[in-house]
């Protein structure tokens, strides 16, 4: 047999695998609707293990063709939202169609956004997602600062002394550079987080924000403070100055900070929640865990 008869014997086989394998498709939306964008599609077989991908388009629409016989466990995800699987069996030569709801893992209609300002085109779809998603990130990070900060202004009344042994006097300044570090990367997902045009705040989104603008020049100024209190200190100096508002500041901030975090942690529930949800935040941080449901917030 030739090469050519090969070829073509090769090509009408390939036609009739083709012609005996099953086509998935369907749509990704929230559960109110509205289509995600963007999301991802994997159809993995459950007697082979290969997986299959597909993007949705614009409207939410997916398709995987070209898939074998058989049963499939297919994986639904996107950026700010929890992932879904369902199993589906798929017979040769057929179209199967298969759709998928996911919950955001931010609700901004529990914050004050009606659905009505929270629901539109595929662009300003994907816009709100991203949004979501930065400030699921954005809460975690708060509530995970909160521990820094309560050990830095609690170590605060032990670093004070004027004796020549520092060491308390340094574990303050590392606690408090690192509450610093993470209120910077908290403040920076709130603030890059895209914002949605004519949307009126409201509720307890509105208090949680105006406590922003006392605890983060409070997060500023205390650490300036504190390193002029630590050179005085180091000199054997009592503090004198501006240096002597320290401790006043930093308590300060600390309320202003719990009263922020509080106002969103009482709105989705007991406020116990918020301990624990700091440790599932800091191991979803560090890819130990799948996400939990965040405490709705924006800006602690």
């Amino acid at each position: 047999m030739d090469i050519g008869k090969i070829a073509c014997v090769a090509a009408l086989a390939a036609g009739l695998a083709w012609g005996q394998a099953a086509t998935l498709h369907g749509k990704v939306a929230e559960s109110s609707g509205a289509a995600i964008a963007n999301a991802q599609v994997e159809a993995t077989s459950v007697a082979t293990g290969m997986a299959q991908r597909a993007r949705c388009d614009d409207a939410g629409d997916y398709s995987l063709p070209g898939l074998a016989a058989g049963r499939y466990m297919v994986t639904f995800s996107a950026p700010g939202f929890t992932s879904r699987s369902r199993q589906v069996t798929l017979t040769a030569g057929a179209e199967h169609e298969l759709d998928a709801a996911l919950t955001p893992l931010l609700s901004l209609a529990s914050l004050g956004f009606p659905s009505s300002e929270t629901q539109g085109n595929a662009k300003e779809q994907a816009l709100l997602n991203r949004r979501s998603h930065m400030l699921h990130i954005h809460q975690d990070l708060g509530l995970i600062t909160m521990i820094p900060l309560v050990a830095t202004v609690v170590s605060g009344g032990f670093a004070g002394g004027r004796a020549s042994h520092t060491g308390k006097r340094e574990l303050h300044a590392i606690l408090g550079t690192t509450t610093a570090a993470l209120y910077g990367a908290t403040a920076y997902y709130a603030i890059a987080a895209p914002k949605i045009k004519g949307v009126k705040k409201k509720g307890p989104i509105r208090l949680h924000e105006a406590m922003a603008w006392i605890h983060m020049p409070g997060m500023i100024l205390t650490p300036i403070l504190g390193a002029m209190a630590y050179s005085q200190r180091s000199k054997g100096e009592r503090v004198h100055g501006i240096a002597r508002l320290h401790g006043e500041v930093a308590i300060i901030t600390l309320a202003a900070y719990t009263i922020a975090l509080l106002s969103v942690t009482v709105h989705s529930g007991p406020v116990g929640h918020a301990a624990s949800h700091s440790l599932h935040a800091a191991l979803h941080l560090f890819g130990r865990r799948k996400p939990v449901a965040p405490v709705e917030g924006a800006r602690p």
